[in-house]
């Protein structure tokens, strides 16, 4: 078993709406396409984990640390946050992941 891969995982089940929703439909898959190599068991430990409460505890992150996921494609804060001026996005998109984080924190989508 690599306790590395199951951070590994572990983290994406946590910030990463996307693949928490493919896991739970395909752990191995999900986990495969993700580039993480798990061992048989550490796949049937992490499903059995509560989506729900993974979701929750995205919930109380700060939002630099999860991607949202916006019409379906998943996007990443960049690393100064939504204020980082040039660097960050433009205002169109900021509007658009202020509004998916939102949802997130509503418990919306």
């Amino acid at each position: 078993m690599s306790q590395a891969a199951v951070e590994r995982a572990l983290g994406k089940l946590v910030t990463d709406e996307s693949f928490r929703d493919q896991f739970f439909v395909d752990p191995a898959a999900a986990s495969f396409n993700a580039g993480l190599t798990l061992s048989r068991a550490e796949l049937d430990a992490l499903a059995r984990l509560s989506k729900g409460a993974l979701a929750q505890f995205n919930r109380l992150l700060d939002d630099r640390i999860c991607r949202l996921s916006v019409d379906g494609e998943e996007r990443a804060v960049p690393s100064g946050g939504l204020d980082a001026g040039a660097s960050g996005p433009p205002a169109e998109s900021r509007t658009v992941i202020d509004t998916a984080r939102r949802a997130r924190k509503q418990g919306v989508g």
